[in-house]
């Protein structure tokens, strides 16, 4: 695989975090190139907080880190999608999955 594109999305690429056992969808946040770095160093998954403008490594405060099992590039090597082990909830609301939300439709 060639380097991921951090052009594409201004610096940012998305990166979506999976249940590596159950496959369920836990979370979905941005990587800029430091995250990026970081989440291959220490096989913790860490992003870049677009609030707070800085990298959080999630679990952090709560302890609830996710885990790198494995990594896959999308296609246009714009978008990963992270296989990991959670150490707890990922939502900060307590919750399994930060998907949990019914909309209608």
């Amino acid at each position: 695989m060639k380097a991921l594109d951090f052009k594409k999305l201004g610096g940012l690429v998305p990166a979506v975090v999976q249940d590596a056992a159950t496959k369920q969808v836990l979370m979905v946040g941005f990587m800029n190139k430091a995250a990026w770095k970081k989440t291959l160093k220490t096989k913790k998954v860490t992003f870049w907080s677009r609030t707070k403008k800085r990298l959080w490594t999630k679990g952090e405060t709560s302890g609830n880190f996710l885990r790198v099992k494995k990594i896959l590039a999308d296609c246009d090597d714009d978008t990963v999608l992270i296989f990991a082990k959670p150490a707890g909830p990922a939502c900060h609301t307590g919750n399994k999955t930060c998907f949990f939300k019914v909309v209608k439709c």
